[in-house]
């Protein structure tokens, strides 16, 4: 055993060297967002993540979004904590009758102007756990969706499209 834990101790790291490989579309689509988010409120462009009640396939690409491959954070997009402090609420998952009130909560803390957008089949039409015990149904059933970005999970690049096209064509709230 302490052969092996001096082996990881000076062996190095086990990942590989140079930097995340990148993507030039990626990078050029998430540029036009932090231009477009610019234009439209006048600084970054601020998410709150809430998950409804998901099975977090989708949450998994939506933290994807932060890893070095995207690192939305270098174009000034970032996810906040509060919801006081989001532009976007980005809801994952149907709505689960103990998720609505915390969702609805959500909606009303966060400031104008104000987005909704339902990620996710299961967010869009309730997906599997439509007519469910425990679920209401889609996000649009407790509040006005702004866009839908569909897909089980939808990959990160869809996202970003997903909120390029929210800020360039939507009217605020």
């Amino acid at each position: 055993m302490f052969k092996h834990i001096l082996k990881s101790l000076t062996g190095g790291p086990v990942t590989e060297a140079g930097p995340a490989p990148a993507d030039p579309a990626l990078a050029e689509l998430a540029g036009k967002l932090e231009k477009a988010a610019k234009a439209r409120l006048g600084r970054s462009l601020s998410i709150r993540e809430v998950d409804a009640g998901s099975c977090n396939g989708c949450e998994l690409e939506i933290h994807a979004l932060n890893n070095p491959i995207y690192d939305l954070e270098r174009f000034g997009i970032r996810f906040v904590a509060s919801p006081r402090h989001a532009d976007v609420l980005l809801v994952t998952g149907p709505v689960t009758r103990n998720m609505r009130e915390a969702l609805v909560r959500s909606w009303d803390a966060t400031p104008d102007p104000k987005w909704v957008v339902a990620c996710g089949d299961c967010a869009v039409d309730g997906g599997l756990f439509r007519g469910g015990y425990a679920c209401i149904g889609p996000v649009n059933e407790v509040l006005p969706v702004d866009l839908h970005i569909p897909g089980c999970p939808p990959r990160p690049a869809e996202l970003l499209a997903g909120l390029l096209a929210l800020l360039e064509t939507s009217d605020t709230r």
